[in-house]
């Protein structure tokens, strides 16, 4: 079945994808997309690489805490 698998916090989207999933693996690999996407923009707004070291491990993490992960299926 597709899903949409969406992310916001305080009102602000962090993400929003269509994904197909059909068991709990889907469902991971949904997920991990998202994961992905974020670490992707996070990396790009850095200033220096020795930044992006620097953040690498929790930025993605600290955008999550606190934001409303939403799934809606999709006709």
């Amino acid at each position: 079945m597709k899903m949409k698998l969406q992310i916001t916090k305080h009102g602000v989207l962090l993400h929003a994808a269509i994904y197909d999933v059909a068991d709990a693996d889907g469902f991971g690999r949904a997920c991990a997309d998202a994961w992905a996407k974020l670490m992707q923009e996070q990396q790009g707004k850095e200033s220096s690489i020795g930044a992006l070291m620097e953040h690498l491990e929790d930025g993605v993490l600290d955008q999550l805490n606190g934001a409303h992960i939403g799934v809606e299926r999709m006709q």
